[in-house]
């Protein structure tokens, strides 16, 4: 059984910071790329940032704000949140893509959600 674990996320202000972590544990192969979306009430669930095979992809919301990271050893994946907007508001979901053994095609992961809300 794979499970995708997160932490942090919370209530900050216009302009503060936060850091999401996301720990993927159980048995699986491989782990091919990991990253982080996020659903806004009313709204569909859209990419923020990832990475797949050591390249990092941001969304244009996520660019020069938010940077992504990986711990191969730690099977973890981590975001950086700076200078939050008030539209940034949303929860936020960690995703993977890994296979379960070798030679397996990958399949898609998701954590349980965390809520980000930015508020003065």
């Amino acid at each position: 059984q794979v499970q995708l674990v997160q932490s942090g996320g919370g209530l900050v202000q216009p302009g503060e910071s936060l850091t999401l972590s996301c720990v993927a544990s159980g048995n699986f192969f491989e782990i091919y790329g990991m990253g982080w979306f996020r659903q806004a009430p009313g709204k569909q669930r859209e990419l923020v940032a990832r990475i797949i095979s050591g390249s990092s992809e941001y969304a244009e919301p996520a660019k020069g704000r938010f940077t992504i990271s990986r711990d191969k050893a730690q099977n973890a994946v981590y975001l950086q949140m700076n200078s939050l907007k008030i539209e940034d508001t949303a929860i936020y979901f960690c995703n993977a893509q890994l296979s379960r053994r070798f030679r397996e095609a990958a399949v898609e992961y998701w954590g349980q959600g965390t809520q980000v809300t930015v508020s003065s």
